[in-house]
Parts: C-alpha cells; structure tokens; sequence
C-alpha cells in the first residue's frame, strides 16, 4: 500500500516549491468520507485513491492534480457534494473532481458508434483541463492492477475497454509507460493462458538474456566514451504484448523472433544522436528497412528517436534507440512532461505543432454536431489498428490495417467490387495489393466485363469482400462444372441410346439425383458429375437393368480393362473415401507427409489433390470440391520433404549436419547452401522420408547439432 509520507516525498523531489499541505487536506478529507468503505478486494478503500495519486507523482504532475486523485471518487462514491469540494478546496480542484466525475459515468463496451457522444464529453473535459484525463488514465491503470478482485465476466469487459480505450489514448498522449502497462495488464486478462505461455517463454532464457544485455551495454558504453559522448545505456525486453502482437502479425514463433531486446542510449543533443547512430553502424552492420527517424518526422504523440536494428554479437538482432533526455522525458510522460508546472495547464496555442491533433479534434467536436460523424474523426487518431480513408465524395470508410482497394471496392458494393479493374489513390493509380493508409482518397475504376481472380484472396483483408469473393469463384465454378457433367451424360447417354435432354426436362434425373443420390436437385448432380466426384456410370445403374448395361458394356470393358493396365493410378498411400482407383497427386503448396493431417479436393482430369488441413490454400477451394481421406497405414510409402537449416558459419558444420540425417536413415536429395553477411549459412536440404514422425526425427537431431541455430520444415 502506498503512504502520504511517500506521496509528498516524491512530489518534494521534482517540485520543491509545491504546496504540500493542499495534498495533506485533501488526504484528511477523503478519508473521512470514504470510513469504513471498502474495495471489492477486502482492502480498505482509502488504498484506491492513494494508488492513483502515487501514479500522478510518477507523472511528475502538480498538486491540484494530486490532490484531485485523493479525491475523485469522493461525489460518486460518497454522500460528498460538488459544492462541498468547491467550498473546502476552491474552484480548481473542484473543477478537476468535477470533470473525472463526469467521465467516471461513462461506460465503454467497445469502439462502436453508439459510444462517440461519450467520446465527445471526454474531448470536451480535455479541452477544459487536460490533467483530467491523466487523472482517469490513473484511475483505470490501478483498477487493472487490481483487477483480480472482480469475477472473470467483468475482468474480461474491463480488459476489453481499457486494450479499445485507454491504452490507444495513453499512446495517443505520449505516455509511453502507462500506454505499456495498460496493453500488458489487458492482455494478461484476455488471454491468460498465452499471457503465462509469453512469460515463462521469457523466463526460461532470463539468465542468458540478462548476460547478453549486461555485454552489449558493455560494448556501448566502452564505444560512446571512445567518442567522447556523455550517454546513458540501457537494455531491456520488449513488454509482452508487444511481443504477442509481433508474433501474430507476421506469423512467427517465439524462437524466431530475434529482437525481442531493446536497447536505448540517451544523449545530451540532437546532433550527438546522429553521432550515435553513425558509431553503431560502423559497429554492427545495420539492417536494411529497419532504420527509422523520428526526430525528423516526429510520431504524432510528439514522440522523438532514432530507431535502428543491427547485427549486434554472435549474430543475433538487436533494436537500439538514440534519443536526447528531453526527447525520452517526452516518450515517457507525453503531454504531462511538456505541461508541467504550467498555470491552468491549458493547451497551449504556441505549441501548434506537438499538439495539433488534440486540437483538431477538440475543432471537430465543436463543429461536428453528428456524434457519430464525429466519432469516425476521433478513431482516425485514437486507434492505431484502424485505417481511415474517403470516397471521392468524402464519405469515411473504416477498414482493418492492410486493407486494400478491393476491400474498399467491395465495402462501397458487391458490384463494384467484381468489376473492379484498378484503383487511384490520391488521384494516382496503384496496384490492387496497395495497402491503405489513414486519410487515403480511394477511386475505383470497374469494367462491366470484368470479374473477380482468386489471387485476390491472397491479399483482402476484410471478411466480406473474401466471403464475396469465394462465393462467386465457387458459383462460376459450379457453373462450369454443371456444363461439363452436362455434356459427359449426353455422351454416355447416347452410347446406351438414351436421350439425355428429354429425361432432364421430364424430371426423371431430378427424381434420381433426389431419391438414390440425396442431392437437393438435378444440377447439383450435374455439378458431381463434372468434378470427378460421381460417374455417369453410377447414374445409369439407375435408369437401365443391370443384365442390359452389363450387355451394352461387354463391347467397350475389354478395352477399359486393358488401358486400366496400361495407365493405372500409381498407388500413393492415400485412401479416398467412397472411390476407388483414383487418380491422386500432393499439393506442392503444402508437400503433405504421412502423419499431416490431409484433405481431399476433386480436380476435374486431375484427379483428387492432397493438401494438409493446415495448408492456406485450401481456404479458397469450393467445398463442394471436398472428399474425405487418409493416409493408408499398411502402405510403406517415401515422400520428398524439404528443411531450412541456418547455423553459424563455421568449419565442419556441414558434415555434422550431413552426419546428423544420415544416423536417421534419411536419404539427402539435394542440397543448396548459400552464406549471409553476418557469418551465418542458410542451407536447404531436400530428403526422402517415410513420414511426419521421420522428418521430426531428424529436425530433432540436426538441432543439436552444435553451431545449428533453427531448424524448419519448409512447405513448398
């Protein structure tokens, strides 16, 4: 539990001139009325509102904030009243009180529209005295800490609102460190069991890691003073969330990722972190694309550094940051860092670039007098996992990051979207697969002679232009397939006399496909028919007595037989459910191995393809294309696999390789092996292996293989 003493100790350290004694009375006054109160926990209640003010003080804020904290849940949670405060503490503070009141009423669920008069009260209390939501971010940061008291229902709400909420609003203000905690603290309440997964993931390694940091500040610090540089060297891991969100962006596992530590050096001027950054290049050889200046072009939330990743010792990437003090006493604290000590601490008109945002939209919600027009303004700053852009006209359309202009095409109408030819941004033309950006102007260019490709669904991002998309891949499918098992029954129909189209107009097929093959209507029959998926033979052993289809195939079966022995279906070790004697090839997308678990799409003349369950493109092959399979156990089958292997460049490595997959009775069918700059090799073995357990086998044996660093199945 936080104490007064330590509350204004530390106020007295960065404010020695402040008035202690306004602290000390709004402490004496809370806790009169907040006796005998206690928190969900069991904890007295008095803790709350000393946990909050603590927090301000590390935000290094004034009294009357301070002393706000103590006191605001006094009118909401007490019989205390407005005018009470105004009358003990005068009109600041009660203003201030008043103000997170206000706002303490405001209950989020999520980023919909129905919250954005909400929004608009909070900007508005913004507007009036910024310290007001540096209050509520206070508040909401020690109800996170605190979250377990509460039953798992609420945690997950409050968690939701504060990832949706407050966290984006932290990071929009430039408080780099509650922005942090509060993501942490959100995602250890979302999803716990991925949450611990992270840590001991962390854990395990903590000791080698500490080592590695503690060297390479070594290294640092000994360079900066070669250069005469008075610098302040850090390094620590990236916070969890932030890992996590890494990890599910590009589809990684915790092992590849190789920048999980940051490193920070601090300067004393803008010219000494240039300095900085040309001493660490000359170091370790930077990555290219992974450089970034934000001293240059300042990140909205005024945030300022140096970013860059580079080879740092033993190979392994590290991510540094160069700022000077002011620029990390801004990264940490934002707009409470800048503000301080100021009287009203109004946002102030000079400071038109830092705070440009904040005033715009404080312009907005006074000109935009639609909430929801106003909320679609609000999100383009808030949010940072939304993209905003307009129409020609200036309608504003919501899409995930990574959105496209089809996305865009089929948000505006299905059938702009399957027309779509081309796309201007900002008046010029892109590429389909550009990839939106905040405040982007979209034109679609459509052709009435186009239709959708099923390269598309590589790179939309939203669900319903990929639910628009494969419904009309599979519906255009489905049609072709419905006329190709039209004209193969005309065929064979007319070998055994039948007239084809006259039974189809007669309903007589629609009978069949009906009664004997369970299918909702004729065509989907048709549709079987043309897939591979039934044989017309099948549907004329319901229309001609056995003896005579026997008869009329005598002539023909001779033949069959012998080109069945000519150009039977290599065995594969691959049953497919329902049909024998099929055609089966492996998709080289996924290359499956005995042990995946597999699937079954029909190909017309191609047979059945085999794909792993797991494998992308299956997401965009018709389901009606779809048969059930297996591996067949009892057949001994070798496959062709392939690993990528990157290890450490060094003598003999290859032939402990080599030597490794070899003990596990694996045949290497080719090798390719090419060097990085770094003094690491990147070889990639093809093999032949019996199954899944086989290959695992030996992934398992070359990783301990010394100078190996990660071992990978590749798919295609």
């Amino acid at each position: 539990m936080e104490r007064l003493e330590n509350i204004l100790e530390r106020i007295a350290s960065y404010n020695p001139s402040a008035d202690l004694e306004i602290i000390k009375k709004a402490y004496i006054f809370s806790a009169k009325v907040h006796q005998g109160q206690v928190r969900i926990s069991g904890e007295p209640y008095m803790d709350h509102p000393l946990e909050v003010a603590s927090i301000l003080t590390h935000l290094k804020l004034d009294p009357a904030t301070i002393a706000t904290g103590l006191l605001h849940d006094t009118v909401e949670d007490t019989y205390t009243t407005q005018d009470k405060i105004k009358e003990v503490f005068g009109d600041e503070i009660a203003e201030l009180v008043n103000g997170v009141t206000k706002i303490s009423k405001i209950t989020f669920t999520s980023k919909e529209e129905r919250q954005a008069e909400n929004f608009r009260k909070m900007i508005i209390a913004m507007s009036k005295d910024i310290r007001i939501i540096l209050i509520k971010l206070a508040d909401r940061l020690h109800n996170m800490q605190t979250l377990d008291a509460l039953n798992p229902e609420k945690r997950i709400k409050i968690a939701r609102e504060t990832l949706d909420i407050y966290a984006p609003l932290a990071n929009r203000l430039g408080i780099g460190w509650i922005k942090t905690e509060l993501e942490d603290l959100s995602f250890k309440y979302l999803t716990p069991e991925r949450h611990k997964e992270l840590e001991e993931l962390l854990m395990k390694k903590s000791a080698e890691r500490l080592k590695y940091v503690e060297e390479v500040i070594s290294i640092l610090e000994n360079k900066v003073k070669e250069h005469g540089l008075d610098a302040e060297v850090t390094g620590r891991p990236k916070h969890l969330y932030s890992i996590h969100k890494k990890i599910e962006s590009q589809g990684l596992d915790f092992d590849d990722l190789y920048d999980i530590i940051a490193f920070r050096i601090i300067v004393g001027t803008v010219k000494e972190c240039y300095e900085t950054l040309g001493m660490i290049h000359s170091l370790w050889k930077p990555i290219p694309g992974r450089f970034k200046d934000f001293i240059a072009i300042p990140k909205p939330n005024m945030y300022q550094s140096l970013h860059t990743t580079v080879i740092g010792p033993h190979g392994d990437r590290i991510e540094i940051q160069i700022r000077t003090h002011e620029m990390h006493k801004i990264a940490e604290y934002g707009i409470a860092a800048h503000w301080r000590y100021k009287e009203g601490i109004q946002i102030p008109e000079k400071d038109d670039k830092r705070f440009a945002w904040l005033r715009q939209m404080l312009e907005w919600q006074k000109e935009l007098k639609d909430p929801s027009e106003f909320m679609e303004t609000v999100k383009i700053d808030l949010f940072p996992d939304e993209v905003f852009v307009f129409t020609p006209k200036g309608d504003v359309k919501e899409f995930p990051r990574g959105a496209t202009p089809i996305d865009f095409a089929y948000n505006i109408h299905t059938d702009i979207g399957r027309r779509c030819t081309a796309a201007k941004v900002n008046g010029k033309l892109v590429p389909l697969r550009y990839v939106l950006k905040n405040g982007d102007v979209v034109e679609i260019i459509t052709s009435p002679n186009h239709n959708p490709s099923k390269d598309w669904l590589k790179f939309v991002r939203t669900s319903g232009a990929k639910t628009k998309i494969r419904q009309w891949i599979k519906t255009e499918e489905r049609e072709k397939s419905i006329e190709l098992g039209k004209e193969i029954c005309e065929k064979e129909f007319k070998k055994h006399d039948l007239d084809f189209n006259k039974m189809l107009k007669s309903g007589e097929l629609e009978h069949i496909a009906k009664t004997d093959f369970n299918m909702q209507n004729i065509l989907n029959l048709l549709a079987g028919i043309g897939y591979g998926k039934t044989s017309v033979h099948q549907v004329l052993t319901k229309i001609l007595p056995p003896e005579k289809l026997r008869r009329e195939e005598k002539g023909f079966l001779g033949l069959q037989k012998v080109l069945q022995r000519i150009k039977k279906p290599p065995k594969e070790g691959v049953i497919v459910r329902g049909v024998d004697n099929i055609m089966i090839r492996f998709a080289r997308c996924c290359n499956p191995l005995p042990g995946d678990k597999i699937i079954g799409f029909v190909s017309r003349g191609r047979g059945v393809a085999i794909h792993t369950v797991a494998c992308q493109n299956v997401l965009n092959i018709d389901v009606e294309r779809r048969v059930d399979v297996e591996w067949d156990k009892g057949f001994k089958t070798i496959r062709p696999a392939k690993i990528e292997v990157i290890c450490r460049d060094t003598k003999g490595v290859l032939a402990d390789m080599s030597a490794a997959i070899t003990s596990k009775e694996a045949n290497i069918s080719s090798a390719d092996i090419r060097t990085t700059s770094d003094k690491k090799a990147v070889c990639t073995f093809g093999l032949e292996v019996n199954g899944l357990a086989h290959l695992k086998d030996i992934i398992k044996s070359l990783q301990k293989v010394k100078n190996v660093i990660k071992v990978q199945r590749m798919v295609s």
